[in-house]
């Protein structure tokens, strides 16, 4: 019987030798040059991906017929959804267009937006006036509905698509047309409409830095 007890009592810590060993050494494994190197250039890559991104992208306002993917459009969504917000109020409000007569529309009423009609879809991006700061930062909607079109046309980009950023806020025809061609309630401001499609053509992006522009400190 003691025996068999010592076999049992050896038997267990061999195990609790080899759990121990096997844990340092994927440890080691994880904090390795190696790895290290690697999560390295990862980071690297995914910096010069995100910059070459934003130094690429141009805006496009003409459109083949080939419609965005219901999977395009919930991407471009989500990814406007994940921009930074003033206190997380998040007052976006999103809508989706790809009826045809409802892009149609809006090419003809809007002399700045005759893109619409060779667009596949486009999203407009409204802000809810009822879900905001109160007092001076009330209008911190307009910052966060900005960052969140801008997202947007990063994303699309990304995505091999094209897009361009139509204003509308604070021309108040504008958003008076827009409010009752999409039958927004009183509390809901469209601040802008994005054109979506697949680039018909070849983009050219431009060259925008100005050191000119670039102060230090101070003024």
């Amino acid at each position: 019987m003691k025996t068999t007890y010592l076999y049992i009592l050896c038997a267990i810590l061999a195990l609790t030798v080899l759990i121990q060993a096997f844990s340092i050494a994927r440890a080691d494994k994880k904090s390795s040059p190696e790895t290290d190197s690697l999560a390295a250039q990862s980071t690297v890559d995914t910096a010069a991906i995100v910059q070459n991104c934003i130094l690429t992208r141009s805006s496009v306002r003409s459109f083949t017929d080939t419609p965005l993917t219901d999977g395009q459009m919930d991407s471009l969504v989500r990814a406007a959804m994940a921009a930074p917000t003033a206190a997380d109020k998040r007052p976006w409000e999103i809508i989706t267009i790809t009826d045809r007569d409802i892009l149609n529309a809006i090419a003809e009423r809007f002399q700045t937006m005759t893109m619409m009609k060779s667009a596949t879809a486009a999203i407009v991006i409204c802000g809810d006036t009822a879900n905001t700061l109160d007092g001076e930062g009330a209008t911190y909607w307009i910052q966060d509905c900005s960052a969140a079109t801008e997202n947007l046309l990063l994303s699309a980009h990304g995505m091999g698509l094209g897009a361009v950023w139509c204003g509308i806020y604070p021309i108040s025809s504008r958003v008076e047309d827009f409010s009752a061609l999409l039958d927004l309630p009183e509390h809901i401001i469209p601040l802008s409409i994005v054109a979506l499609g697949h680039p018909a053509g070849p983009t050219h992006p431009k060259e925008k830095y100005n050191p000119a522009k670039l102060h230090s400190q101070q003024w």
